[in-house]
């Protein structure tokens, strides 16, 4: 299946592309822009930013879509929270989203190297803004409220697909316990000020309208306010096939639903992923 032309990109090397990525070696930092093959690398890099995954790039989970490697996960770096702390504040970034591997194998998920990575950005970056991307640490509430008590502004769990699609693209992961950590989130007790909460989903891969606009409803009442929506776009041959290629019209339409039925900021369009210009929901919403 060929792509169309609204999926047809052509990058070219900056030298801020070039700045940020020779910070990140020089920090030993992995990013998921380059670990799950995010065809926006260039743009953000270029942009001077980036998405920094924690807890190493191997995954001890298989999912059907995701680029990352899955092997048997790294030891944790007591000194990463610092490094990216480091990062944000050479790159000066006002708003930074922080994401990790799924790690199944520690007590806590990772949650407490999402929290000190949160508090360490804080501590040498006040004013920027902090978005978490965390895996569903298997429903755990004591882990939510590791990363729930660093207080940051947005915490993120991605549903990624609709319910009757896990068994292929999510098979070690479960909807309904992805709509309670959600449900959690959103529920916090006020302690810690506001958090908004944030999902998103790619389409293309067998779902029907109907099912994204059943995602969408079930997202609302789990209490997310930011949702995002894009194409899967297959990283290699070993990943799920995309059985469908939909047109940015299509996306507007579920944009326009997504609002009327009460989400603050939407980000709906082929290209669009969960950290791709994710600052504007804080910024430039819409």
């Amino acid at each position: 299946m060929s792509k169309p032309d609204w999926l047809k990109k052509n990058w070219k090397e900056t030298g801020e592309m070039l700045r940020v990525e020779e910070l990140v070696k020089e920090l030993g930092l992995n990013t998921v822009c380059r670990e799950a093959s995010c065809p926006n690398y260039c743009d953000c890099f270029s942009r001077g930013t980036a998405t920094f995954m924690i807890l190493g790039a191997s995954c001890t989970r298989s999912c059907g879509f995701c680029g990352v490697t899955h092997s048997a996960p790294e030891p944790v770096d007591t000194r990463e929270a610092e490094r990216v702390a480091e990062a944000v504040k050479a790159l000066d970034l006002r708003y930074v989203v922080i994401t990790s591997v799924t790690r199944d194998d520690l007590e806590d998920g990772g949650a407490a190297a999402f929290a000190d990575t949160v508090r360490g950005i804080r501590r040498m970056s006040p004013g920027t803004k902090v978005e978490i991307l965390i895996p569903d640490f298997q429903g755990s509430e004591p882990a939510l409220d590791l990363v729930i008590k660093a207080a940051p502004d947005v915490i993120s769990h991605n549903i990624e697909t609709v319910k009757q699609l896990y068994d292929k693209v999510r098979p070690q992961a479960d909807y309904e316990q992805s709509l309670s950590v959600l449900r959690y989130v959103s529920q916090g007790d006020g302690s810690c000020g506001t958090i908004k909460c944030k999902s998103g989903l790619m389409v293309g891969v067998g779902e029907t309208d109907e099912q994204v606009r059943e995602t969408i409803d079930d997202l609302r009442n789990a209490g997310c306010s930011i949702l995002t929506i894009g194409q899967y776009l297959r990283p290699s041959a070993e990943n799920i096939p995309v059985e469908e290629y939909i047109e940015p019209a299509v996306f507007d339409r579920w944009a326009e639903y997504a609002r009327d039925i009460g989400f603050e900021f939407v980000a709906s369009a082929p290209f669009v992923r969960s950290s791709y210009h994710a600052e504007e929901a804080f910024y430039d919403p819409v």
